[in-house]
């Protein structure tokens, strides 16, 4: 895959995916899937064919992703050749959107390469957390959970809010979504971690200056065949039925069909009140903790790990991962990588493509693992 030919019609040119993009190795293994998909004895075991159907589906998806670029450039390259005999204004500002387009989408393909994780490609389970501070953090918790409302709607990605606990007087004390898409999990993970605003409080008659904090987990949805590897015994667990809470519109269902599980040797528990009737609510219950049960598997297995080398990380806790400023100047900072970014809002409105690109990148160069960290600190001030 090529560039088009600089010109004053294209005014820069996209950048090549194929360095880190291996398509070839990617139709060879799709091919390969294809046969097995063919041989009528792969649904003897129903898990194997699923996990194969689902993978080769991923393949298929990102190689037509490819394919589409490649049709793209080419047409782009059409145009500028046509642009070379015969000056043309109209085309020349088609070509320089078709390039623009590009660029940014052959970006968001080399961003894919850098999730190479286990579970980057699964849908993400996410959970904010507002943190001390009463109605100032419940009402960041709520600005947040738009940010990153906005952000899949950007990335044409579908997000089910399951649970959402009205705060006291404004914003939310807790909310849990589904983030379904490609690489969800992978993307989003790059967002866990304790958020800070600092800004002058619109609940407060003097007009002081406040900081508050959020947290954000995430962990990834398993799939039907990751499923079928946590074993729950039914009687480990309390199910408790009850009316769905919210300011109400179409997503509250107002009968008692809200469920909420309790896995009772963890504590761990999973609730949801978006869907309409008390099954579908308990079967995306029971997802949601089975992934919360893997986690917590991982993450026992990690600690048991580092503490065999004799070296176990100290948990930093309350200490934010990003910080957003509005007062007295306004600037978005990511103490990470330390990317910072002047307008706000932009980043409020769900534009996080380069803090978390950034944040990828530096994972990528430094080993980071995030699945092998507890980067799930509590928030406080």
């Amino acid at each position: 895959m090529t560039t088009p030919r600089r010109s004053p019609s294209s005014p820069s040119a996209s950048r090549r995916p194929r360095s880190s993009f291996d398509v070839d190795a990617k139709r060879s293994k799709a091919s390969a899937l294809e046969r097995e998909a063919s041989d009528p004895s792969l649904w003897d075991d129903p898990a194997r064919g699923q996990q194969l159907t689902t993978t080769l589906a991923r393949l298929r998806a990102e190689i037509e992703r490819y394919d589409a670029l490649v049709r793209r450039l080419e047409d782009a390259r059409t145009m500028d050749e046509l642009l070379e005999d015969e000056a043309d204004r109209e085309m020349a500002t088609e070509l320089a959107r078709a390039v623009r387009e590009l660029e940014r989408d052959v970006e968001r393909l080399e961003l894919a390469t850098l999730l190479g994780g286990e579970y980057d490609h699964n849908d993400a389970v996410a959970t904010l957390h507002a943190g001390a501070g009463g109605t100032e953090s419940q009402d960041w918790a709520e600005m947040l959970l738009r940010m990153y409302l906005r952000w899949a709607e950007r990335e044409g990605m579908q997000v089910e809010v399951d649970e959402a606990l009205p705060g006291d007087e404004a914003g939310i004390k807790t909310a849990t979504f589904i983030m379904h898409g490609p690489n969800a999990y992978g993307l989003l993970s790059a967002e866990r971690g304790v958020h800070r605003l600092v800004r002058i409080s619109p609940f407060d008659a003097q007009k002081r200056r406040h900081t508050s904090f959020a947290n954000l987990d995430v962990i990834p949805l398993l799939e039907d065949t990751d499923e079928d590897d946590i074993e729950v015994d039914p009687k480990d667990l309390r199910i408790d039925v009850y009316r769905s809470t919210g300011p109400g519109g179409q997503s509250v269902n107002t009968t008692d069909s809200a469920v909420r599980i309790t896995h009772l040797p963890t504590g761990i528990v999973a609730a949801v009140q978006n869907e309409r009737s008390q099954l579908q609510n308990r079967a995306v219950a029971m997802r949601i903790l089975k992934a919360r049960l893997a986690e917590r598997m991982r993450q026992e297995q990690q600690n048991k790990l580092e503490n065999l080398r004799g070296e176990r990380k100290g948990i930093d806790f309350g200490s934010q991962i990003r910080s957003y400023v509005l007062a007295p100047y306004r600037l978005v900072k990511d103490h990470r990588t330390n990317v910072e970014i002047g307008d706000v809002d932009r980043v409020l409105d769900g534009d996080l493509e380069e803090l978390i690109e950034a944040e990828l990148r530096r994972r990528a160069e430094s080993g980071d693992n995030p699945r092998h960290k507890d980067e799930r600190a509590e928030p406080s001030q």
